[in-house]
């Protein structure tokens, strides 16, 4: 429990960095080169399509791990 919610934070923390550093390097970063805007740019949305990725994989229902080894365990339901 404790696991999935610091992958919940960790999750929205990336996300949140990214969508910043997007915005600093639009609208603060104006004297720099157009190839280091686009580099600037591509890191800051890889690190909120990363996030958007992680939150889409914490959200979807996880299935039980238990598995039987026999006729005899019935698996829980």
């Amino acid at each position: 429990m404790l696991q999935r919610g610091l992958n919940w934070a960790a999750a929205t923390l990336v996300g949140a960095f990214g969508f910043v550093w997007t915005g600093v390097v639009m609208f603060a970063a104006v004297e720099t080169s157009t190839w280091t805007w686009i580099g600037q740019v591509s890191f800051g949305a890889f690190l909120t399509c990363w996030a958007f990725y992680k939150v889409s994989l914490l959200a979807r229902r996880t299935k039980p791990s238990f598995v039987p080894r026999h006729r005899r365990v019935r698996a829980r339901a």
